[in-house]
């Protein structure tokens, strides 16, 4: 099985390719697929019309990027005592000091650089759904495309400063301590 599927994005008005387990979305079918995969996949009967065929060409780089000057992104947050809102979806009421919040942070950065780097994002999205202080977790940790301003600003320059599938080191914000992969 591919893990891939079919779903339809209500702002493009286009179906798309979406595989849960990384996380990753493509307006392109994936390549790794014939064309009578493609149209066995789930959500493929609902959302792609009939004699449905691939674009002969990529798929316009509007569609392949976010807004101009934005980034798409995902993260793991661990809260601490002193964070903005010291509770979680996990814990009603985080008791942590920061420097322990800094270590647990390093251990999912540790291991995730162990991990190859076609894993990267599945192995993130798999932490993050399940450790992540933030969520944005139920999503693998991801926090969708954002421009200048709309993140705290610690949070915001680490992102915008890596570059596609780059994973950042410890990022402290009033939120608590981030690891952030740049996945657009």
């Amino acid at each position: 099985m591919s893990g891939w599927e079919v779903r339809f994005s209500n702002s493009r008005q286009l179906p798309y390719f979406f595989n849960p387990a990384t996380a990753q979305s493509i307006w392109e079918p994936p390549s790794e697929l014939s064309l009578d995969q493609v149209r066995a996949l789930p959500g493929a009967s609902k959302f792609l019309p009939a004699g449905w065929q691939p674009p002969a060409s990529a798929a316009p780089p509007a569609a392949q990027s976010g807004p101009p000057g934005h980034v798409r992104a995902s993260h793991i947050l661990c809260k601490h005592a002193g964070s903005r809102r010291p509770s979680s979806w996990r814990e009603p009421n985080i008791t942590r000091p920061a420097s322990q919040a800094r270590q647990i942070i390093q251990g999912y950065i540790q291991q995730l650089e162990a991990a190859p780097s076609s894993e990267l994002p599945r192995a993130f999205a798999e932490i993050a759904s399940q450790k992540s202080d933030c969520s944005s977790a139920k999503k693998g940790g991801d926090l969708g495309w954002f421009g200048k301003g709309m993140m705290q600003k610690s949070f915001e320059e680490a992102a915008m400063s890596l570059k596609p599938g780059q994973m950042s080191g410890i990022v402290e914000s009033d939120s608590g301590i981030h690891v952030i992969l740049r996945t657009g």
